[in-house]
């Protein structure tokens, strides 16, 4: 399917996202820890209902999904249940049929990807000091009915999720915490595993509870682990993700680990600048390449 692009000639100046402010807790935070900031697209007519609806049909069916939102944490992929409507009908009745949706690679849109473009533009100094460029640059959009819950799974992007319309409580757990995600399951994870995780009651004291507002954003760090819990009204988020060479290479270190696990061999360690480990990164191309 084609993706119809279209732009409208009153948004040609794209209004800015980040304030100083945000900037500054933005530069302190990234790229290993979480923090909350403010952001100034709350109410923008790119996130109306109608405005959303109408992107959803554009899009290809695999850049789509939805589901009933009143989830378990720890929900298994393939016990989702569907809510039985049609896509369109999902998020024009999102306040009353109880239903979670996501729309990726936005970006592909003229008009939203201007948005992502000059959000990101605000941040790319602070982020190519310390990670290099902002690679595969993506934007997803969620709608959420009342009270629902998306499960505890964890990301391969640097993501800043800013909410648009309503409110939600996102618990984020630090990333690269074993006993969160054994080394296993992030090799899984880089080989096409599914992102939602196992849950244990017992993980919830190493959480931090962060409730965003419209108008709040958030910064996630690469496969730290959160849930999210949504307010008693609709709620609407735009999260702009980025990779990096760091993300890239530690990627490649636990598909190279996963590798060496399955032939008995010793995984290597993956250190917190992975993208430093230039031997086993090398090591892992050649195997792959290989076949092996």
């Amino acid at each position: 399917m084609t993706i119809q692009r279209r732009i409208d000639p009153s948004s040609a100046a794209i209004q800015s996202a980040f304030g100083e402010a945000a900037r500054v807790a933005f530069a302190m935070a990234y790229p290993d820890q979480s923090t909350k900031l403010d952001h100034q697209l709350a109410g923008h007519r790119l996130f109306s209902r109608e405005a959303l609806a109408q992107l959803a049909e554009r899009m290809p069916e695999e850049q789509v999904e939805y589901n009933l939102g009143k989830l378990p944490l720890g929900v298994r992929p393939e016990d989702t249940p569907a809510n039985g409507l049609s896509l369109s009908e999902t998020i024009r009745t999102i306040d009353s049929n109880g239903s979670w949706v996501v729309i990726k690679n936005v970006e592909c849109d003229l008009e939203y990807g201007a948005m992502l473009d000059a959000a990101l533009a605000e941040l790319a100094p602070m982020v190519e000091r310390k990670t290099g460029p902002m690679l595969h640059r993506e934007v997803f959009i969620f709608l959420s009915s009342p009270e629902s819950v998306t499960p505890f799974h964890m990301d391969p992007e640097h993501n800043i999720l800013l909410q648009i319309e309503g409110e939600k409580t996102m618990t984020v757990f630090p990333a690269g915490d074993t006993a969160l995600v054994p080394p296993q399951q992030s090799e899984g994870f880089h080989g096409g595993a599914h992102r939602n995780l196992h849950w244990d009651e017992q993980f919830l004291a190493k959480g931090t509870a962060v409730k965003l507002l419209a108008g709040d954003g958030i910064v996630v760090p690469v496969k730290a682990p959160h849930f999210v819990r949504n307010g008693p009204a609709v709620s609407v988020s735009f999260s702009i993700t980025w990779r990096s060479r760091r993300s890239i290479a530690e990627g490649e270190l636990h598909s190279l680990n996963a590798r060496l696990r399955r032939r008995g061999l010793p995984t290597v360690s993956v250190s917190a600048a992975p993208e430093a480990q230039s031997f086993h990164r090398l090591l892992y191309r050649l195997m792959r390449k290989l076949g092996a």
